[in-house]
């Protein structure tokens, strides 16, 4: 019981550390207005391997994906995602993760 119970916190703390290397990316998105649209996007969004969070605010236009460490979310392949999925795509920015937590 001891060894599961350790086992089980080693492997709560490896995968903490691994989202802390990974990479924040927010996007600035037009077209968004109720919660499908934002349904819409997440859904898309979590089918790429790799996507551990995904947070879309309505009010703002700003779409928050969490990647794990090594996944690359590329602009041009975001900007055709939200395209194809009838918004427009404005920007986007990356922040390490390990930034972000500070917070």
């Amino acid at each position: 019981m001891k060894n599961t119970i350790a086992l089980m916190i080693a492997l709560a703390m490896s995968s903490a550390s691994a989202l802390a290397d990974g990479t924040q990316y927010q996007m600035r998105v037009d077209g968004l207005a109720c919660p499908y649209c934002a349904y819409g996007i997440e859904k898309n969004l979590k089918k790429i391997d790799g996507v551990d969070k995904v947070d879309v605010d309505l009010n703002s236009g700003l779409v928050t994906v969490n990647v794990a460490e090594g996944v690359t979310l590329l602009e041009a392949q975001m900007s055709k995602l939200i395209s194809d999925a009838g918004f427009t795509f404005r920007s986007m920015s990356t922040v390490p993760l390990a930034d972000t937590e500070a917070e």
